[in-house]
């Protein structure tokens, strides 16, 4: 299998499944405007997951769907395949991102006649996600011949700690807890998507509509990979950790 290729025409040299990185980025961000190509620890911010997929060895095209211009033209300055600008009514606050990740699929069978085997989605918004991080969740889904491998970490806000409001303000339990006296140590440990690495067999994704169906894999990555870009405070501290590893 040629490693890191952009090409979806390179012939494989083995019967490893065929595995497309697909980086999904929008233009119209409300909580950072531009946040997709902002300037992170000196590079856009989407720089250091296409770094991250075209260091993965088990990638074998690394492809980015987006409707913006610019933020096209950045990522083929990084490397990344933009072979089509998705449609406005994909590119919404509310535009599900299944129906992102079906559309690029579509796209590139119907004009290229590439099939992958699996979908590697990939989102610019958790740029500590490594390289052998992508490898080791798609690995597990080889190894399980899975039809999903979605990445976790241990989350520190446990269900059973958890509280919502009432209507006057008052707390109630979330989750109602069988303990009476509810340790940190003593509970279960709990995971949440991470949001980092979705891993799809490409008929799974057809047939669920579910980046994350029943039955899928964890890839568990350590909390210290896992942040997740969705407000400033978050792009501040992803400047600050990967200016101090690049130091």
């Amino acid at each position: 299998m040629i490693q890191g290729s952009n090409s979806g025409t390179t012939d494989r040299q083995d019967a490893a499944p065929r595995c497309l990185g697909l980086v999904t980025a929008r233009g119209g961000s409300k909580g950072i405007p531009g946040k997709n190509i902002r300037v992170v620890a000196g590079k856009p911010l989407i720089a250091w997951t296409l770094e991250a997929a075209r260091d993965a060895a088990t990638l074998d095209r690394v492809v980015v769907s987006t409707d913006d211009t610019e933020i096209a033209e950045t990522a083929r300055r990084w490397g990344a395949d933009v072979p089509f600008l998705r449609p406005a009514e994909l590119a919404g606050d509310a535009s599900p991102h299944i129906d992102v990740v079906l559309h690029a699929l579509a796209w590139l069978d119907e004009h290229q006649g590439y099939r992958p085997d699996y979908v590697v989605l990939l989102q610019p918004t958790s740029p500590l996600r490594t390289a052998g991080d992508i490898d080791a969740a798609v690995s597990l889904a080889r190894a399980r011949n899975a039809d999903a491998v979605v990445s976790v970490c241990e989350t520190h806000d446990h269900p059973y700690l958890v509280r919502r409001l009432s209507v006057d303000g008052r707390l109630e339990e979330f989750v109602p807890c069988p303990l009476a006296y509810a340790r940190r140590q003593d509970l279960p440990a709990a995971y949440a998507l991470n949001g980092a690495i979705y891993v799809n067999r490409r008929e799974s994704l057809a047939n669920t509509k579910s980046l994350c169906p029943a039955g899928a894999w964890a890839y568990e990555m350590p909390v210290e990979r896992s942040l997740q870009i969705d407000r400033e405070w978050e792009l501040r501290l992803a400047e600050f950790v990967l200016g101090a590893a690049r130091a």
